[in-house]
């Protein structure tokens, strides 16, 4: 038995041996040695079977030791390949939507904020028409009709340096043109507009009298809102797995 018992306990280690020394110590002095045997041998079984839970637990991924599941019970789904550039369009629309407020706020209800419609200038961009166009060609007016608003939104600062609006699609206009760029197969085919281009385009809009200045700064934000709300209904139109199923060579 001695040597029987010394291969249990370097087998089992320092994990069996405080719980024997505890269950030996109820027991009569005249206890069978086989059921000493026999009790060691689930002691080690239990301690080995707790190591290797503990082991298991160590070596598991960070995500599941917080708390985390895995596989099909997961919460969150990867985003799809497209979801950054829907996110831009989103922060610029939504940047927009407070336009209306802030114009009737300015005028008081002197003018009414329909009348925006009316005052489009020729310099602003035509919105890509939603048939009759390949998605290389719609594109390539989407990233080209936001390079001009680039432009155009400099005599809105130029009228409203302090304007909310401006703050948060200044940065944001660039990086949506970036990313329409990303989808084109000619990228190269949308430049931005040259220095005189620009200076063109600001002379269109100039004016000597303030309320006309201030009424196309207003009428850009306005033009420039819709022009982006078509331009992500056209975008998703060509994103659309039947489109580009139907349209392989778009």
């Amino acid at each position: 038995m001695p040597s029987t018992c010394s291969k249990l306990f370097v087998d089992c280690g320092a994990f069996a041996l405080p719980l024997f020394s505890s269950f030996i110590s109820v027991l009569p002095p005249c206890t069978d040695p086989r059921l000493l045997i026999a009790a060691l041998l689930l002691l080690c079984t239990s301690a080995a079977a707790a190591a290797a839970a503990a082991a298991a637990l160590t070596d598991a991924p960070p995500d599941l030791l917080a708390g985390e599941t895995s596989g099909e019970g997961s919460v969150e789904e990867a985003p799809p390949l497209a979801s950054n550039i829907w996110r831009t369009w989103e922060r610029l629309i939504e940047a927009t939507k407070q336009h209306q407020k802030e114009f009737e706020q300015e005028f008081q209800g002197n003018v009414d904020y329909i009348l925006l419609e009316g005052h489009k200038r020729s310099a602003f961009p035509v919105k890509c028409p939603m048939s009759n166009y390949s998605k290389e060609a719609c594109l390539q007016r989407l990233a080209q009709g936001l390079l001009v608003y680039t432009v155009l939104l400099k005599q809105v600062e130029k009228e409203y340096p302090d304007n909310s609006i401006l703050r948060e699609i200044k940065p944001g206009i660039p990086l949506l043109v970036a990313q329409i760029k990303e989808k084109m197969k000619r990228s190269e085919r949308v430049p931005a507009p040259s220095s005189s281009q620009e200076e063109q385009l600001l002379k269109q809009l100039d004016s000597p009298d303030t309320f006309q200045r201030r009424m196309t700064a207003h009428s850009i934000l306005s033009h420039l809102r819709f022009f982006l709300i078509d331009g992500k209904r056209a975008f998703r139109k060509w994103e659309t797995p039947r489109r580009q199923k139907d349209n392989p060579s778009a």
